[in-house]
């Protein structure tokens, strides 16, 4: 006959707390990537947004001088469509000021705040406040020795 007898062996434990150990190990690695992964997506879109933001500003600037020019010619309206770039960050925060030495963009956020210098050089004053929620352009117009910043096409008054 046969006989079985249990022995006391700690291998198969040791193998088995292997795995355990192996398998959070690939979870923490995993986790330490996604986060890195994370950040780099985060700061990518950080970046574009002020990228952005500052072509838009740079291109408001650029017509604000160019009516500021056409100011200078005499008695001239002036009228400029500047297309505003889409950014990920929340434009219904965001309000754009037209002084007469510069454009500034308030975020309510803050993160975002900025501001452009312009010469000033024209014959009138500046002024306008555009709240950019929704906005896909802005009117940069002058009239009447007046340079704003505008929401629409200014109408004709023949």
């Amino acid at each position: 006959m046969n006989k079985v007898s249990l022995k006391h062996d700690e291998r198969a434990a040791a193998t088995e707390l292997g795995y355990i150990f192996t398998f959070l190990l690939g979870v923490l690695l995993l986790t330490m990537f996604s986060l890195w992964a994370y950040d780099i997506e985060t700061a990518t879109r950080e970046r574009w947004n002020e990228n952005a933001i500052r072509s838009n500003l740079d291109d408001i600037a650029a017509a604000v001088e160019r009516a500021d020019e056409a100011s200078r010619m005499g008695s001239v309206e002036y009228a400029e469509k500047v297309t505003w770039r889409l950014t990920e960050a929340d434009e219904y925060r965001m309000t754009l000021i037209l002084t007469d030495t510069s454009i500034e963009l308030i975020d309510d956020g803050g993160t975002l705040d900025t501001n452009v210098s312009i010469s000033g050089t024209g014959t009138g004053i500046h002024h306008g406040t555009v709240v950019l929620a929704g906005v896909t352009s802005v009117w940069i117009v002058h009239s009447d020795g007046i340079t704003s910043l505008q929401y629409d096409r200014p109408q004709s008054n023949d």
